[in-house]
């Protein structure tokens, strides 16, 4: 046992790395990191994952795993693994400000329901374009496309080598107002469109006070928002695949980073 036990310590050094590195990105995706997705499962698939992408991993310098520098190791592993899992909530976050957006402009942020995935209220729109995330996420192999940035990152930024460079957080930064942006044009003809209606049923209020405008106009305002919504939906696609190539740029350029920081 005594002889077996250097050789249980280079494995257990071998497989540790990658492993915090891909459980914190798992962690920190969208879907797969939610609460519905047991921990004990997302733990396996990150021990499973460590164990396949282990042998193309460089080798890196040998640290011992209970010295003070495997703990700092571990926590750069985990900031850089939070980092990639946390990019693809960009294209989550910009569909949920968009569903929000357009709640809020057609009287349906009112009703707020329970969301049993992340345990908070939220509109029926940003549950309607979750549920429409997760089945785009899920048609383009979002899942694989996520391992294969997994398992390139290692390339870039090599275990133990200090290669990560806290610049990348700038271009992360940049990429969350992008979200922002995105959100913000998704939501433009709707918004646009019930502000015309508000505008005209204001003067339409002007012109014959005695009429009762509010609740008739909340009635138009929110049957005309959902035509739009219905008639936007078909496009959404589209925009996704978009958004997701906007995100693998993101991703390209916190590669160049690394690979400039990692020579």
């Amino acid at each position: 046992m005594e002889l077996l036990l250097p050789d249980l310590m280079r494995i257990a050094a071998a497989i540790i790395w990658p492993f915090c590195r891909i459980a914190a990105a798992l962690a920190a995706a969208p879907i797969l990191g939610d609460a519905m997705i047991p921990m004990r499962a997302r733990s396996l698939a990150a021990l499973v994952l460590a164990f396949t992408v282990q042998p193309g991993i460089p080798a890196g310098p040998s640290i011992d795993p209970l010295s003070l520098a495997a703990v700092a190791v571990i926590g750069e592993q985990v900031a850089i693994g939070g980092l990639l899992g946390f990019a693809f909530h960009l294209v989550l976050s910009a569909l949920l400000a968009f569903g929000s957006i357009v709640s809020s402009q057609i009287g349906l942020s009112m009703a707020q329901m329970n969301d049993p995935m992340n345990g908070q209220p939220s509109d029926v729109l940003s549950n309607v374009m979750y549920v429409l995330f997760i089945l785009l996420f899920f048609a383009v192999d979002g899942h694989l496309l996520m391992t294969q940035v997994l398992a390139r990152s290692f390339d870039v930024w090599p275990i133990g080598g200090s290669a990560f460079d806290f610049s990348a957080l700038r271009r992360f930064a940049l990429a969350v107002g992008w979200m922002f942006s995105a959100a913000a044009a998704l939501a433009l003809p709707v918004t646009f469109a019930t502000l015309v209606v508000q505008v005209g049923l204001g003067l339409l209020n002007r012109a014959a006070p005695t009429l009762n405008l509010f609740s008739l106009g909340f009635s138009v305002t929110t049957m005309l928002g959902l035509l739009l919504v219905v008639l936007l939906l078909p496009s959404l696609p589209d925009h996704y695949h978009r958004m997701v190539i906007h995100v693998l740029d993101v991703y390209d350029g916190l590669a160049g980073t690394g690979a400039e920081a990692a020579r």
